[in-house]
């Protein structure tokens, strides 16, 4: 296990999930090979949760990162768990087309571009 994967396990342990008991940790590599790891962290108010990968982003973005090289996201599901839509959107205005790899607490792995999950991404070339 490299270093961005145990800082994705370590984050997923600090995950506040009271509602969904769903932990996930995320941590970002940035191309120097600084590490900035999130967890999810859930509101009452549903809509006010935030996703590991976004405060992963963000914290990453309010610490000086700017280019980024992959992310690794933790869940402990069977079926490795990608980003949701918002994450999604969030990571290719921030990161680009970052390696995203995907594992679970029982060593399953998969490694893919974020193209792979976003085909047709809106960014800012759209608002010309």
């Amino acid at each position: 296990m490299d270093r961005l994967e145990a800082a994705a396990l370590e984050a997923r342990q600090r995950a506040r999930a009271p509602f969904s008991g769903f932990r996930v940790g995320a941590a970002l590599e940035e191309e120097d090979g600084r590490i900035f790891a999130g967890c999810n962290v859930e509101s009452a108010s549903y809509g006010l949760t935030m996703c590991a990968e976004r405060v992963a982003a963000f914290r990453a973005v309010a610490e000086g990162g700017r280019r980024f090289v992959r992310i690794v996201i933790a869940a402990d599901s069977r079926t490795l768990t990608p980003p949701c839509g918002a994450c999604r959107q969030v990571l290719w205005e921030l990161c680009g087309n970052v390696e995203i790899i995907l594992m679970n607490l029982q060593g399953a792995r998969e490694s893919m571009r974020l193209s792979t999950l976003l085909p047709r991404p809106f960014d800012a070339k759209f608002l010309d």
